[in-house]
């Protein structure tokens, strides 16, 4: 099944939660500069079974451990370019992996997509920056350190790119250009201050403009945005691009400060399933979640639609 087959279809399309949430839970210590990606080198059986225990939960697409895969962070651990590049494609590998586990036991079961995680050059400086877009680098470091990684991705095994987390508009300007000579399909989604604007304080509705009649990206949205701006970003999403599709996985409604790196608030399984149900009527197509949700949320979620 492709990408553009699987939007066709009836009903909302559940994909996975927090890669690196489900990791910790499992045990794993990702508190490096890499993050989960880390675990590329050091534990890849263990991505493998956290993107399992999604698929799982009921998630029709995951997500690969490449949101804060680079180049320059692998080589700063001692790697050559070659080897650094090498990790990157792995992340899909491993996804791979997992499906192809999951099909084997679960073989009258539709073959679920994999997406490439292309996340944003504030992932990789480890500052939070992802959520501001207040990066400090000119646009020709931008378009080089999209560039490298897209190209890597694209010519995976992947179904689709996954280009999300994105604060600024000047990185989603590169990106849309990118994308258009992509091989596969792509969604970009954004990260959020409010209801409405992306991290830099562009207008949300201004930032997705920039993929209508877009012919690679086939769906935009929002991630690693807290969920009570959701229900406003979906509406303002629709009226801003009503020829794509929707994707929202919000963060779970705790609190991170990127000083400290903790999180701080509860939500329960049970909130954020009702609020999903809410996102799903208000026109979002694919559902999930982001950093502190796990496969008891996307379970939830499939229970409740």
């Amino acid at each position: 099944m492709t990408f553009e087959t699987l939007l066709n279809s009836n009903g909302p399309i559940l994909i996975d939660g927090g890669l690196a949430t489900q990791c910790e839970a499992m045990g794993c210590s990702i508190g490096g500069d890499l993050w989960s990606a880390e675990l590329l080198q050091s534990n890849p059986r263990a991505l493998v079974d956290a993107h399992r225990a999604y698929l799982d939960a009921g998630a029709r697409i995951i997500i690969s451990a490449s949101y804060q895969a680079s180049r320059s962070g692998f080589m700063s651990l001692g790697m050559t370019e070659k080897e650094a590049d090498s990790l990157i494609v792995v992340s899909v590998d491993l996804a791979l992996q997992a499906r192809d586990e999951y099909m084997h036991d679960n073989p009258s079961s539709d073959s679920p997509l994999i997406a490439a995680s292309i996340g944003p050059y504030g992932a990789v400086m480890h500052d939070g920056s992802e959520y501001t877009g207040a990066y400090g680098v000119s646009r020709s470091e931008l378009e080089e350190f999209h560039g490298l990684r897209l190209e890597l991705l694209d010519q995976s095994d992947a179904d689709l790119l996954a280009c999300e987390t994105i604060p600024s508009f000047e990185e989603a300007q590169i990106l849309a250009e990118m994308l258009r000579d992509a091989r596969s399909p792509a969604w970009v989604s954004f990260s959020c201050r409010d209801g409405l604007c992306i991290g830099d304080g562009t207008a949300v509705a201004d930032a997705v403009s920039l993929f209508r009649d877009h012919s690679r990206v086939l769906a935009v949205g929002i991630n690693c945005t807290a969920p009570q701006f959701t229900l406003s970003l979906i509406n303002t999403i629709k009226a801003s691009v009503p020829d794509r599709s929707i994707v929202v996985y919000p963060n779970s409604g705790e609190r991170y400060d990127a000083v400290s790196k903790t999180w701080s608030g509860n939500v329960t399984t049970d909130d954020w399933a009702r609020s999903a149900r809410q996102w799903v009527d208000a026109g979002a197509d694919l559902i999930g979640g982001c950093c502190r949700t796990g496969p008891a949320q996307i379970k939830a979620i499939a229970n409740i639609l």
